[in-house]
């Protein structure tokens, strides 16, 4: 492993443990030109998941445009970082669980919704308005109606 300060190639494992998520592993490595420590997640390579999307065509599975879409439903609103890679890693774990190769960026999107729904009501309203491409006020109101009627 390279050393992220120096460049330097040969680096030392002086710690391995499992992560939080259960699914990598946490390795923290010194380096024996610079001394410098740092930290390295392992995961398990998994079989290329291609993505259908809404006009039918095909494209690889990229985590980085669930982030996007995430972290532009929850910008400025009081959700952590920690709970949006938290989200992201459930609803990446019942992606892959499914053992699939293929699956609908509509399934994707309702997974998404779903987290939101239980973490942050304003977040999920914002994403479900550009997922669902409300056409309208009505249709706004109907989806925040649902929202206030699950509070209660």
């Amino acid at each position: 492993m390279k050393c992220p300060f120096c460049g330097h190639d040969n680096t030392r494992v002086i710690d391995s443990r499992p992560a939080e998520d259960n699914n990598s592993i946490r390795r923290r490595r010194v380096c024996d030109e610079c001394g410098k420590r740092f930290t390295t997640y392992e995961k398990v390579e998994t079989i290329p998941l291609i993505v259908i999307k809404k006009d039918n065509n095909r494209e690889p599975y990229d985590r980085s445009k669930i982030e996007a879409g995430v972290l532009r439903a929850c910008h400025k609103r009081p959700v952590s970082v920690n709970q949006i890679n938290k989200l992201i890693d459930e609803v990446e774990t019942e992606i892959f669980n499914r053992e699939e190769k293929e699956i609908s960026s509509e399934v994707i999107g309702e997974l998404v919704m779903n987290k939101l729904k239980d973490l942050e009501a304003v977040a999920y309203v914002r994403f479900a308005s550009v997922y669902r491409e409300f056409k309208d006020v009505n249709t706004f109101m109907d989806e925040l109606k649902k929202v206030m009627e699950n509070q209660k």
